[in-house]
């Protein structure tokens, strides 16, 4: 906890292997019920974010062997902020900016999404958070992070 802005911050890295998830999986949700101010519902809601947030670190910013970072920093009766970033040693090499730009224009479409794949980050991610921001970091790969206020916890969003 930082007793500066009493802001409590928890760090977590994985190698990148899916077994793990259902791990962060149970965290996410017991540290939001138990944590936070958020209703109910927004601990099933960020278990998705985070773990549409790590699937994509692993598959595509992340080679096998390596490492994903996830970071929740939490404000009580703010917001919750949660990051995750990847190595940038996998499949997808792409830009912060790169990744901004796919992500604002299947945010943007105005026609259902008819695919099997590629909506979790707009569709989920993007409904059931207030902010999103890309960075790329020096020593490589993509950090995204998430930002939910808790006065914005309506039905609609």
């Amino acid at each position: 906890m930082s007793p500066q802005d009493g802001t409590t911050k928890i760090t977590i890295t994985l190698p990148t292997n899916a077994y793990f998830i259902s791990g962060i999986r149970d965290f996410t949700i017991n540290m939001i019920r138990h944590s936070t101010n958020f209703p109910p519902k927004w601990a099933f809601r960020f278990q998705s974010v985070v773990d549409e947030l790590c699937n994509n670190a692993i598959e595509h910013g992340s080679s096998n062997g390596s490492e994903i970072r996830i970071i929740f920093a939490h404000k009580k009766d703010e917001y919750l902020e949660i990051s995750v970033e990847d190595t940038g040693t996998g499949t997808s090499k792409i830009s912060a900016e790169e990744l901004k730009e796919i992500y604002e224009k299947k945010k943007s479409v105005t026609q259902p999404f008819a695919g099997i794949r590629g909506r979790g980050l707009s569709k989920i991610v993007g409904e059931w958070t207030d902010e999103v921001h890309f960075a790329n970091r020096p020593e490589g790969g993509l950090k995204v992070t998430v930002r939910k206020y808790i006065g914005k916890t309506t039905e609609n969003k």
